[in-house]
């Protein structure tokens, strides 16, 4: 509970000025956070019992042949604590972005209720940006195919701008950006922010980020893949009010 007071007074400005209506700051206290094997073996049971953590992005994959070294066992532990998960692919340029689907499709065992699966893209790896984006898009296009759910994409608000902006504008959009004052976008809305990377919380030894969702519980549900609905998530489709 007290983080949940300490993020009611560090959102209560961000959801004001021209926010006003929109989200009122009740809201913003859907926190999330994301992990991989660098925080660790995580004490499921004791994050639960001593935080208010509503939602975990895990990650699963990297370019064509990577698994995450703890990644099946967070996956485990989410289901069985009940938490909101996702699985994340951190995105290679340099290699297929096709073949980079095929592995994260492989890997990562969706069940209903679980967020939509993540493109994390923030590196060129020294490739020209309209491969970049080709190469991406390719990801995207695969995994929405598969699953019939729209990916979110993942990527840091600096990238975003020099290489993403105007581009991939229907898919749902979680920006980095730590700061106490959260991201600005010209062309567009973000769905997630990535407010921190320095989170300290019970059960996990290192650092952790931290993120929050701009939305309703509602909302968040609209994120998640539901096979029985078939039907792909559209970025505009979440900012309906709820």
């Amino acid at each position: 509970m007290r983080l949940l007071a300490f993020l009611f007074f560090l959102f209560c400005p961000v959801w004001s000025g021209r926010n006003t209506g929109v989200l009122d700051p009740p809201a913003a206290l859907i926190l999330g956070i994301d992990v991989s094997h660098h925080q660790k073996r995580i004490d499921w049971r004791q994050l639960v019992q001593r935080s208010e953590v509503h939602f975990v992005f895990v990650k699963a994959t990297e370019g064509g042949d990577f698994l995450d070294s703890l990644f099946s066992e967070n996956w485990a532990w989410l289901r069985e604590m009940g938490i909101r998960r996702g699985a994340y692919h951190y995105f290679r340029p340099k290699r297929d972005g096709a073949l980079q689907a095929e592995h994260y499709l492989r890997t990562v065992e969706l069940q209903p209720g679980d967020l939509a699966p993540v493109l994390d893209i923030e590196t060129t790896d020294g490739r020209r940006p309209e491969i970049v984006r080709r190469e991406a898009l390719e990801w995207l296009q695969k995994v929405e195919k598969a699953l019939c759910v729209r990916p979110i994409i993942y990527t840091n608000q600096y990238f975003y701008e020099r290489h993403l902006a105007g581009y991939f504008d229907d898919y749902p959009l979680w920006i980095a950006r730590y700061s106490d004052e959260h991201p600005r976008l010209n062309t567009r809305s973000w769905h997630f922010w990535q407010f921190s990377e320095k989170g300290r919380l019970p059960g996990i030894s290192r650092p952790v980020d931290l993120n929050v969702f701009r939305g309703t519980p509602r909302m968040l549900d609209r994120l998640c893949w539901y096979p029985q609905e078939g039907l792909p998530i559209s970025s505009s489709s979440l900012d309906a009010p709820p």
